[in-house]
């Protein structure tokens, strides 16, 4: 608790690759999977696919598996992208684009 509680104050973001945690047994199956824990904790947490050759999937992959399985709703599907742009290397003028058009389409 006390790192979780310090990861959610520092915003450290934390790649989370759904199929590589699925094919490596962190999770037995993917409606186990704690996303939606690590959202409601406040984590910076972001969607990510890690060797996709080999864990099966890419980024929209690791998306719709979990959406699939835990059914994100669209909120907390925006809320993951968001955090991308957040911890992304872009610089902050970039960043601050990325995001106004994100909010611009969720609103349409």
């Amino acid at each position: 608790p006390a790192l979780v509680d310090r990861l959610a104050r520092e915003q450290m973001p934390l790649t989370v690759c759904p199929q590589s945690n699925l094919r490596l047994a962190v999770v037995g199956d993917m409606s186990e999977h704690p996303i939606r824990q690590m959202l409601q904790s406040g984590l910076k947490a972001t969607v990510n696919s890690d060797d996709p050759a080999y864990f099966g999937g890419y980024v929209n992959d690791n998306f719709n598996s979990l959406v699939d399985a835990v059914g994100l709703t669209g909120d907390e599907i925006l809320g993951l992208v968001r955090n991308s742009f957040e911890a992304s290397f872009l610089d902050q003028d970039s960043k601050s684009r990325r995001l106004a058009e994100l909010a611009a389409a969720a609103e349409s």
